[in-house]
Parts: C-alpha cells; structure tokens; sequence
C-alpha cells in the first residue's frame, strides 16, 4: 500500500484493479512456502506403493508429472526421492519429466538451490536423509543431492493467466487453488488443471480440500478421500 501511495484499503484495492503488475506483486507477497519433505505421509506411502507402480506398468517410456504451485520444491523432490528408490529396485524403468510451477520467481530460485532447513526435514526417515541429504553444518541446514535435480523444469506460472498445453500422468495440486482461490475463479482454475490431466492419470490434492464440482470424469483412488484417478 505504502509503495503505491494508498491510504486506505479501499484506494489500494482500486489500484490493483487498474495495474497488473502491482496486483501480480500482491499476489506473490501472499503466496505461501512453509512446507516439508514428504508432508502427510499416507499419501506417499500410497504413491510409492501403488500409483508408482501402475504409472510405470502403463507407462514404458516416459511418465509426466506436474507440481502446481511448488512453492521451493519439498514435493518435487520428496518424489524423486521415490523415484530413486524405485529405480534401484526395478529394471526398465521409464524416464521421469517433472514440470514445477509457482508464481512466486523467488520459491523457484530457492526451489533450485535446494537447500532447507532442519524443520523441513522432520518428516524424513534418517536412512533417506543419510542418502538424499548432505547436512551444511556451519547453517544448520541440509542440501539435497545432486543427482536428484535431473529432469525437473523450474517456471513461473499463473494459473487464472497463463496457458499450460501439456499432458500429465501426475498432478500435485495440494494446498493450491482450492485453499486460497475465491469461488468465483476456482471453477475456471480447476478445469485448466483438469485439460492438463492425461486420461488414467492420477489428481492430489489437500488431504483437507474438496473438489470444486462434482466430475464423473473423476474417480477416488485408493483408501484416500483426495486421490483421484481419470477416466474415459
């Protein structure tokens, strides 16, 4: 407000309204970073045992995956820390292409320097963090392996703005649009997300979210209310 030379909120919502770059900046200011690795660990349980391992056997060449709002990279990595373990106990594994998005440019900067602190951390399992993690002792933080940040693209995104044409096997979209955006845009958002969405690929969300509208398109999958899977 203060940078705009508003007074009052009122006048600072007017100018939002007129000036898309002062209202991109407020949108940024609000997004959200606090994460951790493997946050509820149910669903990654479920994604290791179960839609790894369909998406592997219907997928031989190459699987997709789409991180909707990143943030600074806990889920992409917790996945391909997943990943990795599934390639060393797996032959013919196909290729892992991961798209990771936010619109904040700086949780990407930091998404890519991959490094967290300690309380990001403590859902880790300490034979992951011996492999996975190099600690930084002088900071008191950890840096992911290196070899983990192959086959990811870092790129800002929009979802009410910005077109996406692509296919995914695999859509993370937890704590996203269906948390934070008004009714009147979430419908809209949604359905973008669900164009991305490959038939027989799989939707997360929020373990606490709810889908926007009811889709016939859209099955639960396993024991967990927020996994879906896409049909026909």
């Amino acid at each position: 407000m203060y940078q705009l030379g508003c007074r009052d909120v009122s006048t600072y919502l007017l100018k939002l309204d007129k000036n898309d770059d002062a209202r991109l900046q407020c949108e940024q200011n609000m997004t959200v970073s606090i994460s951790r690795f493997f946050r509820d660990r149910k669903l990654w349980e479920t994604l290791e045992k179960e839609i790894l391992p369909v998406l592997v056997e219907k997928h031989r060449e190459k699987i997709t995956v789409w991180s909707v709002g990143c943030a600074c990279g806990e889920e992409v990595y917790s996945l391909k820390i997943l990943w990795d373990r599934l390639i060393n106990f797996r032959t013919n594994v196909p290729e892992l292409e991961i798209a990771a998005t936010d619109m904040n440019p700086e949780y990407l900067q930091r998404a890519q320097v991959a490094i967290y602190p300690s309380s990001s951390l403590k859902e880790v399992p300490n034979h992951f963090r011996l492999i996975y993690f190099r600690e930084k002792k002088s900071e008191k933080h950890y840096e992911i392996k290196t070899s983990l940040k192959k086959g990811i693209k870092w790129y800002a995104h929009h979802l009410r703005s910005d077109p996406l044409e692509a296919q995914f096997h695999l859509i993370f979209l937890r704590n996203n649009l269906l948390t934070y955006y008004q009714d009147k845009f979430k419908r809209s958002a949604f359905e973008k997300v669900m164009n991305c969405l490959a038939v027989g690929g799989f939707l997360i969300i929020g373990c606490h979210e709810n889908l926007p509208f009811e889709s016939q398109n859209l099955l639960s999958f396993s024991s967990l209310p927020y996994v879906f899977s896409k049909q026909a």
